[in-house]
């Protein structure tokens, strides 16, 4: 038997914003992750708490390398 997967407040996802790029963000149910495309991050949710640091944030399969530290990632 598994666990249920916690969910994320649709609220809480509507005013929380990538710290990098300012950009809204995708939640991967999943993977348990916010999703920053304009970044090329996912950022961990952890026992049900989103960890918005750069820092802790995966680098995106096929995304530029530089985006994580500030290089084209620009808010638009």
């Amino acid at each position: 038997m598994t666990e249920p997967r916690p969910t994320i407040d649709p609220k809480l996802l509507e005013i929380l914003v990538c710290p990098l790029t300012k950009n809204a963000l995708e939640y991967d149910a999943a993977r348990q992750e916010l999703i920053s495309r304009h970044a090329g991050l996912a950022y961990p949710i952890r026992d049900g708490i989103p960890i918005m640091l750069v820092e802790e944030a995966r680098q995106l399969d096929g995304e530029p390398s530089g985006a994580a530290a500030g290089g084209d990632a620009r808010p638009e």
